[in-house]
């Protein structure tokens, strides 16, 4: 059980990294593009690397929470067992 406990923590921890991780892409994209021409090139180039990033902080965080939610229910199984 001390085993399920320390990883649950540690996803946990990884979690709200990636959700972390998450909202400062949300951010960034919610800000538009500056009026500077040559940092509206900069941030266009960064936008396709930004994009991946997301689609791959998401999808980590989809298997983070799937495995909190299968610790969960072994730490039940084995309370009630």
């Amino acid at each position: 059980m001390t085993d399920l406990v320390a990883r649950k923590a540690a996803l946990s921890a990884r979690r709200e990294e990636l959700l972390t991780r998450l909202n400062a892409i949300r951010s960034d994209y919610g800000n538009g593009l500056p009026a500077d021409f040559e940092e509206q090139a900069q941030q266009l180039e960064n936008a396709e690397v930004l994009a991946e990033i997301n689609r791959l902080a998401a999808e980590e965080l989809t298997k983070v929470e799937e495995a909190l939610f299968r610790i969960e229910q072994a730490m039940n199984a084995l309370k009630k067992g």
